[in-house]
This record gives structure tokens, C-alpha cells and sequence, in this order.
């Protein structure tokens, strides 16, 4: 699949020079800091040591006050709290977190995770009638509730209120709910926009620990969850979430609670956790459950209290993230089979696949890894689930998806999400009329170049610059995510020293120098790119995209070149 390469603009000398004098850091360092808005020492100090005291006063939410008045209201008059939250993990990591937090302040409250299957995302008509059942006066949803116009009109006649926390973007016109935290209403002046769900989850403890005067520190056992929701939701790791998720770390190499302790022992974790981690250790293994099971088992994960409880809990989300690799796979290598034997498919620039039979929960998978590995365009994978087609949708990169199935909303009976994932849902017989009309927008809006994936780099370097104390300053830019990408570097003039290989499935080996500096040689792996092969086995020079990593053999540390692209 060839790719597009886009390198930054390069900072001023005179900025380069000033902050290199400021803070004693290379040239390429200031470079990428100043690209990253620091430009000054102070700038420098806060990015480079987050600090909980910058977080913002939670107050500044919009309807915080009323949120935190109902649930102290509901304290005094023992009223029962129902934590409601999606089966994700940002989803279960808030209900965790909050549910947790109301019973260490002595709320009588429970907790409900709506099954994938049977009631579908975010708040339900089951779920508040499940509230109004048991008793329950309140509930608080988390990641989910902005759209839920109807569920609340029907729990509020119930005898039932809702505080909603949900990031999400808002309709013109809001829940009828007591209470509605999303920094991204219209008429929310909160500072910072990007909080995932369980971020809101956090302002609201934070805004309660306030009222109740109690100090910051005892939040500090919840930073853990927060950073997972944040690195797992794909949220800008700028602003407050770079506070949350620096603290988060520490949190989970310090002191991690039993649900992560326990992850960490059945995959033998032995180095120290990065957002790397989180994304592709815990996140799937927490996913996994509300994918294949329940997300309650997730929960109950996140909230075990003894090693026990959470070695058994863990056992079950593992079996279950084996599962879910396993049908991922097998339904992926169908997408691609139906794309492969049928040439009007290919000649399209969607993808959008339907098969009755194909599991729910991991469509949103295979939706990723149809763009990631096969064809780059936005992509719809369809099944069918309670007599309706439901779907989970995925964009390339700059291409508004939301707005695209927006277009085709008269199609739709619902559909929620955002620029780069939504979901959706539509009755048989308008399946048709639906793809024909979704490519049709797609085709007469995205510029052809977004059909390419996209490499972004920060900047030329040449390999003499790369030695172990410019890797170490460069590992402080973490944590890495959105926002702040672990930054990409190309050198030009590249030969291979010895013949390069192909090991494992399809990854790509070599070490290679630059040909007017022979002695200065890296190792390079390329994972999933032995299409290259022939590029670097030529003799010719040629150009290399990539990021630095460590790896580690037999007790030795090396830095290495993680391989994003070649061109001849």
C-alpha cells in the first residue's frame, strides 16, 4: 500500500537556538517541543513534569453544581444511585470508578452495564427499568446518554432522574436530565474539550471530594482508570488528559489496583507501563468481555478488592480477548475474501460488507484492520443483531465518517459517533439504497489523496544525531497518543549493511547506515512490510521513515529503528 509522507514544518532557527540555550537540549529535541507548542523554559517544565495541581476547578463544568447537589441530596435522604455505563472501556473504567468512589463515601449505589446483544449501546429502556425496579432514584451515565432524549423522558416519568456524563457531541437540544456534564455543549465554558467519559467520571469525584472537603490525594487510586480510558478511547493526550495520563502511569507502575495487578502477572509484564500498554495489553483484554460476554465482567475486574477476585476475573477477560482474536481473524479474512471476488468492490472507494452471521461485537475490529492492512477507505462492516442491520463504521484519516452517514441519516433509524467511528443501525430493506448513497457521498467529497494512508514526520535527522542520551530525552516527550504522537523521523542516503530478511509472518529485518557514514549502523524491523524487500535489497540507496524503540537480547539494550516506510 503506498503512502504519503508529510513533513512537519520545521521550527525557526532563532526559537530552535533560544529554548536549546533555555532548557540545554539538542537542536532536534527544541525542534520537536516547539512543533508541540513549547517554546519557553516554563512551557518546557510543565510539559515535561505534569502536575495535578494544574487541573482544572471541576466547578467550571457546566451544571457541575446541580450535579453535585443531587448526589449529596440523594446521600442525606438515602436515596439509591444506579452507576449506568456502556460496555467499553471507557464505559466500564468510569462505572468503576465512580461506583467505587460513591461506596467509599458510604452512597448506597450499584451498578448496570447494558448487554451489547440484547439493548445495544449507551442508556436503555431495560436499563431504567431495571432502576425503577430495584428501587433506584438516580442514575448517573457515564459515556454515554447525550442522545438519550427518549430514556430519560420515560425514566423521568417513572420517578427516575438522570446526571448525565458523556463527551460525546451533543444534539441542538439536550436530555431532559437533571444534570448534564460534556464539556462539548454549546454553552459549557469548561477550559478543556477532550476528557474522555470517564475524565467527566473523575471532574465529577473531584467536584464531590471538594464539597466534602476532602484532601486531593485520596483521588490518586482512581488515576489508573483514567488513564486507561484515555489511552483506550483514542483522545487527544494534550491539556488535562497529558496530566491525567502522566499521573496514571505512575499510578499503574507504582501501585496498580488488583484488576491491573493481576493482567500484569498473567502477561509478565516486566518492564515499566506505557500508553503502549494500555492500548494493546489492557485495553483489549477489558474490551473484550462487553465484545464476546459481559462488560460487567470487566467491572468487576476493575473493582476487585483482593487478588483473588481479581486473578479470577482476569482469567475470564483473558479467555475471552483469546476468543475475540480468534473471530476477528476469521471474520476479517472473509472481508477480505468478498473484496477480493468481486472487482466492482474493489474498484469502490468505501468498503461496506454485510453478513447476517458475523459476530457484533468485533465488526468494529474488522472495520480497523480492512483500512489498516488492505484497503485504505471509509468502512462500514454490517450484521445483524435483534431483526435489525447494525454496524460499526471506521474513516482514514481526515475524513469526517460522522458527517458522511449523516448524509445518509434517511436511510438510517440511528446512528451516533464521530469524525473517525460511528455506529449505526437500519432495516433490511433499506441495506441497498444505503451503500449505493454512502458511496455516492464519499465518492463526491474526500480528495483522493485521503484514499493513501498518511506517514507524518517530524522531522530529517541523520543517524549520527540517534545515541542514548538523545533517545532518553526523547522517551520524557511521553506519554505519546494524539495530540502528541512518539515522533517519526526520515533519513535519506540509507543502505543496507548486510542482506536483509524477512522474519515471521511478514516483518521486515535489516541494519542498515547511512552510505557516507558506514560506521554508524542500526537495527531496523519493519513489521508487516516485507512488501519492501526489494526496494532495500537493490544496492541502491534509499529513504526510510520510522521512530526509535529499545529492544532488548540477552540483557543488552539497544536502540532500534521502528520502520514506518521506504522509498526508493
Amino acid at each position: 500500500m503506498e503512502k504519503r509522507w508529510n513533513v512537519k514544518e520545521q521550527a525557526p532557527e532563532d526559537k530552535v537556538r533560544k529554548l536549546c540555550e533555555a532548557i540545554r537540549v539538542s537542536p532536534a529535541i527544541a525542534n520537536l517541543l516547539i512543533q508541540r507548542g513549547v517554546e519557553t523554559y516554563d512551557q518546557a517544565r510543565d510539559f515535561f513534569r505534569p502536575e495535578l495541581k494544574s487541573l482544572h476547578d471541576p466547578f467550571q463544568m457546566k451544571d457541575m453544581d446541580k450535579a453535585v447537589k443531587r448526589i449529596t441530596d440523594a446521600a442525606l435522604n438515602r436515596e439509591k444511585i444506579l452507576v449506568f455505563g456502556d460496555y467499553d472501556v471507557d464505559g466500564t473504567s468510569s462505572v468503576a470508578l465512580v461506583y467505587t468512589f460513591l461506596k467509599f463515601i458510604g452512597l448506597n449505589c450499584g451498578y448496570y452495564i447494558p448487554d451489547r446483544y440484547a439493548e445495544g449501546y449507551g442508556v436503555s429502556f431495560k436499563g431504567v427499568d431495571y432502576a425503577d425496579e430495584n428501587g433506584y432514584k438516580l442514575i448517573v451515565a457515564l459515556d454515554c446518554g447525550i442522545k438519550s432524549h427518549d430514556k430519560v423522558s420515560y425514566a423521568k416519568e417513572k420517578g427516575v432522574e438522570f446526571i448525565i456524563c458523556d463527551h460525546h457531541k451533543p444534539d441542538k437540544t439536550l436530555p431532559d436530565a437533571t444534570a448534564i456534564l460534556n464539556p462539548k455543549r454549546s454553552d459549557c465554558e469548561y477550559p478543556y474539550k477532550e476528557l474522555p467519559g470517564c475524565g467527566i467520571g473523575f471532574k465529577l469525584i473531584q467536584a464531590l471530594a471538594i464539597n466534602y472537603d476532602m484532601p486531593f490525594e485520596m483521588l490518586e487510586q482512581y488515576l489508573d482508570l483514567v488513564g486507561l480510558s484515555i489511552a483506550s478511547d483514542i483522545v487527544p493526550i494534550t491539556g488535562e488528559n497529558r496530566i491525567l495520563t502522566f499521573h496514571g502511569l505512575k499510578r499503574m507502575n507504582s501501585a496498580p489496583r488488583a484488576g491491573f495487578k493481576a493482567i500484569i502477572d498473567l502477561v509478565q509484564l516486566q518492564k515499566q507501563i506505557t500508553v503502549n500498554d494500555l492500548v494493546f495489553v489492557f485495553g483489549p483484554r477489558i474490551n473484550s468481555a462487553g465484545r464476546i460476554e459481559t462488560g460487567k465482567n470487566a467491572v468487576e475486574l476493575l473493582i476487585a478488592d483482593s487478588p483473588e477476585k481479581a486473578k479470577f476475573s482476569s482469567d475470564s477477560v483473558n479467555k475471552t480477548n483469546f476468543e475475540r482474536r480468534d473471530v476477528d481473524s476469521m471474520i476479517t479474512q472473509e472481508a477480505v475474501n468478498m473484496i477480493h471476488d468481486d472487482e466492482g468492490l474493489q474498484n469502490k472507494k468505501t468498503t461496506v460488507l454485510y453478513n447476517p452471521e458475523w459476530h457484533k461485537g468485533v465488526i468494529g475490529i474488522v472495520a480497523s484492520r480492512l483500512i489498516e492492512k488492505h484497503y485504505y477507505r471509509p468502512t462500514i462492516i454490517l450484521t445483524k443483531s435483534n431483526g435489525k442491520i447494525t454496524g460499526s463504521a471506521r474513516s482514514v484519516r481526515d475524513f469526517d465518517l460522522y458527517e458522511a452517514i449523516d448524509a445518509c441519516s434517511g436511510l438510517l433509524e440511528q446512528f451516533g459517533g464521530h469524525k473517525y467511528a460511528a455506529g449505526l443501525t437500519m432495516t433490511e430493506e433499506n441495506l441497498p439504497a444505503f451503500i449505493e448513497q454512502f458511496e455516492k457521498v464519499v465518492s463526491s467529497t474526500i480528495p483522493e489523496e485521503l484514499l493513501r494512508p498518511l506517514v507524518e514526520i517530524d522531522a530529517a535527522i541523520n543517524f549520527s544525531e540517534i545515541n542514548p542520551a538523545f533517545y532518553n530525552v526523547l522517551k520524557q516527550l511521553a506519554p505519546f497518543g494524539p495530540g502528541n504522537m512518539a515522533p517519526v523521523f526520515y533519513s535519506d542516503n540509507v543502505i543496507a549493511m548486510r542482506e536483509p530478511q524477512i522474519v515471521g509472518s511478514n516483518h521486515l529485518r535489516m541494519q542498515v547506515a547511512q552510505a557516507d557514514n558506514p560506521n554508524i549502523a542500526f537495527n531496523v524491523i519493519g513489521f508487516d512490510m516485507g512488501e519492501h524487500l526489494k526496494t532495500v535489497s537493490s544496492g541502491k540507496p534509499f529513504k526510510l521513515s520510522y521512530s526509535l524503540r529499545e529492544n532488548e537480547w540477552n540483557g543488552n539494550t539497544s536502540i532500534e529503528l521502528n520502520l514506518k516506510d521506504v522509498r526508493a
